[in-house]
Formats: structure tokens, sequence, C-alpha cells
């Protein structure tokens, strides 16, 4: 057991959530936006930042522990200078992200863009849109995101396809594997993409996988915009018979005068899926666990890498 524990956070926001912390935790200051307070702090919390740039910082620094903000941890790889473990948010946003996820899959069918589009230019007429009850429904990831995703869309009367890197057999029933995605595309009217960014999700919804949808299927992006292949969304939506509800994009953010923002098929917040009032309570519960694990000698939650 540690009777003292160095405990560096971003910012005053998180520190308040955090409320009183046990005897023997020294709480810093760091943004990561200049070099490290001190040569030794046992655990860093990141700031919710894009990129990885800062990790670059920690290079020197002696840690037990780095909590990012962040559920994804691509590219951290890459920017954590050796001798880290680095920890990961699980926990913190699949239920916000899931909820944007329903929220643009839900203004796509029922066509919330043309109302908004309407509004001060022209009285809006009542049109039919599709339904999303009845609809049959790709999750394309069985991560926290996933599962999150597919207990949202249970009261909505769908037909849900689960889909992960490896097909399986889970109390729910089968969860299809990434292999079968050729053989399932063709009969589902939505997919609602929330698998992790790695090699082999880099354009994984590329122009062959878009083909094979139906007339008028709606893709939802959640996850990362490098999931999927800009140019391929573009060609398709230009025609008008995909439509696409994009919470991130490649690149990140786009050129104010992107193609993708004039097409009324098109839908796109910028990457805030994981931006709502439920973060930062969240942040600081998890915060607050690795700090009675770690002055308790135990190993920390949600490693996800080892420099």
């Amino acid at each position: 057991m540690d009777d003292e524990l160095s405990v560096s956070l971003p910012g005053a926001r998180l520190a308040g959530a955090l409320g009183t912390v046990p005897p023997g935790v020294e709480l810093l200051r760091w943004d990561m936006t200049a070099p490290a307070p001190s040569p030794r702090i046992d655990l860093v919390v990141l700031p919710y930042v894009p990129g990885s740039a800062h990790l670059r910082l920690l290079d020197g620094v002696t840690t037990r522990l780095v909590q990012a903000q962040y559920l994804g941890y691509d590219g951290v790889a890459e920017a954590l200078p050796p001798g880290h473990v680095y920890a990961n948010a699980r926990g913190v946003h699949e239920t916000s992200t899931a909820e944007l996820a329903l929220a643009l899959l839900l203004a796509a069918q029922r066509g919330i863009g043309d109302f908004v589009r309407a509004a001060g230019v022209r009285v809006p007429e009542p049109a039919w849109y599709p339904s999303l009850a009845d609809r049959r429904v790709l999750v394309l990831g069985q991560g926290g995101v996933g599962r999150a995703i597919e207990a949202r869309l249970a009261p909505f009367e769908v037909d849900v396809v689960r889909v992960a890197r490896t097909a399986r057999d889970d109390e729910r029933g089968r969860v299809h594997g990434i292999a079968e995605l050729p053989d399932l595309l063709p009969s589902c009217e939505a997919v609602v993409v929330g698998v992790p960014l790695t090699g082999d999700t880099v354009h994984l919804v590329d122009a062959a996988f878009l083909a094979r949808l139906p007339d008028g299927a709606v893709v939802v992006n959640v996850a990362r915009g490098r999931v999927a292949d800009t140019g391929a969304i573009l060609a398709e939506a230009r025609t008008g018979r995909l439509r696409f509800a994009l919470d991130v994009t490649d690149p990140e953010p786009l050129p104010v005068d992107h193609e993708l923002f004039t097409l009324p098929n098109v839908l796109i917040s910028p990457h805030a899926g994981g931006m709502s009032s439920a973060m930062l309570p969240r942040v600081a519960r998890l915060v607050r666990r690795q700090i009675d694990l770690l002055l308790n000698g135990a190993g920390p939650v949600n490693v996800v890498l080892r420099s």
C-alpha cells in the first residue's frame, strides 16, 4: 500500500468534479501545453484534446499510469515515450456516443435535416419518410459502444444484425463476423459503425461495402473518420442512392467548403459523441477509482498499452 500519490489533472473542472481526495494524494495542475511540473507524477490524467502529440511531453517523466479521457487509442503507441502504462476511458463515453448514434439515425430516417433546412426559407410540408421501426439495422462493432447502441435500439422495434471481428454466439444470440459483411449488407437498411480504428478497420467502409447496401440505406458513423473512405461516401452521396449521418470524418474537421456539407442526404456533427453532461462525472469516477487502486497497491483498470 502506498501512502503518497501525485496526480496531475488537466483543468479545474475535473479537479472540482473529483472532490476531496484521500490523505497523501497531491494534486498537480498540468494541461500538457508546457513541460511537466515534476519529474515524477504517479498518475497523469491527459487533457481531452484531439491527437497524440502532447504525449511526447511525457518523455523523461516517471509515471505509474497515464489515464486518457478518450475511449479510442489509435496513434498512442507511436507517440507515447517508452516506460509508461496507458489506460483508456472505457465506461465513460459509451452511453453518450450511443445516444448521438441514435439521434443521428432517427434524424436521418425522419427527415429532420430537411425540416431544418426549410426553416425560414419555405413553409415545411409533411412528407413520407422511412421509419426506424421494422428496419433491419446492422451494428458494426461489439465493443462497449456497439453494445450500448444495440441496447438503445431495442425499444424501436428493429431487427438488429450484430457484427464483430470474429463470429460467435452469446447470450443474446448470433454475432456475425466481418467476413460475412458481403452477404449481410444487401438486406440491411441501416448501418451504425462503432468499431475501433485499427489496421484492419481503416477504410472498412469502402466503395465495395457501400455498393452492397440497398437503395435508400443510411450509414451512421460514430467510430473514427478513417474507418470510412470519404471518397467512396462522397461518390454515393452525390448520386442520392444512400444517406449518411457522420459524427466523424476524414479529414477531421472537414474543410468548411467541403461538398459533403452541401448534400441534402448527409448529416454531419463535429465528433461530439462523448461530449455530454455525463462525461465529466464519469471521468471523475474513473480517476478516483484509479487513485484508490494505486494507493492500495492494486493494478489499474482499463490498461490498453504498455510502452
